[in-house]
């Protein structure tokens, strides 16, 4: 089981416009990342709040919940915010709130032996790193730059953290992957 924290980021590492938007993603012609794979093995999936409603949202699932099951799938999802949210009725929605390391225990039980997608953002991801709960980064790099934006990490993270295990070209898009090389033995 690994935690991967995949997502697609400008050249300039921004996850999305100052008000969350998406626009540029999807107006990136030809040959697309494939989630097919990640999604087949992740059997829990970890967001925020802010990607949590910018997915209700973009496919219409407020309106719509019968098509959650074909945007998200059937397994578990853990949603960190400390406000109250909409959970749609027949999803496996969980609201957290707090620490991420005091909830990975029942992260890691409900992911049984499949991976977890920790799929944004950049403040939560951090705290995963900081927990020592993150085993890969997969970034999906686009040919885009905004003069300002969410960005992809928040914090700092060195590149003795960082191992690269793959790279490579998907049409406009450059993919990259990294081990996160755990702390104790960073600093062993």
């Amino acid at each position: 089981m690994a935690v991967i924290y995949e997502t697609a980021a400008t050249l300039n590492g921004f996850l999305a416009t100052r008000d969350d938007s998406l626009d540029w993603l999807f107006e990136i012609p030809g040959e697309q990342p494939d989630l097919k794979p990640l999604m087949e093995s992740a059997t829990a999936l970890v967001m925020g709040s802010t990607t949590y409603e910018w997915l209700l949202d973009m496919e219409d699932l407020r309106t719509h919940p019968e098509k959650w099951q074909d945007s998200v799938g059937t397994q578990p999802v853990f949603v960190f915010s400390s406000r109250a949210l909409p959970v749609l009725e027949g999803a496996d929605v969980r609201i957290l709130a707090g620490d991420v390391g005091r909830h990975l225990p029942e992260i890691r039980a409900a992911a049984g032996e499949g991976d977890i997608w920790m799929m944004g953002g950049g403040g939560l991801a951090a705290q995963f790193l900081a927990a020592g709960a993150l085993d890969r980064i997969v970034l999906t790099l686009a040919p885009v730059t905004l003069a300002a934006g969410k960005p992809l990490f928040s914090g700092d993270v060195t590149w003795d953290r960082l191992r690269l295990r793959s790279a490579e070209k998907i049409g406009e898009w450059a993919r990259l992957v990294y081990d996160v090389t755990p702390l104790s033995a960073v600093s062993a």
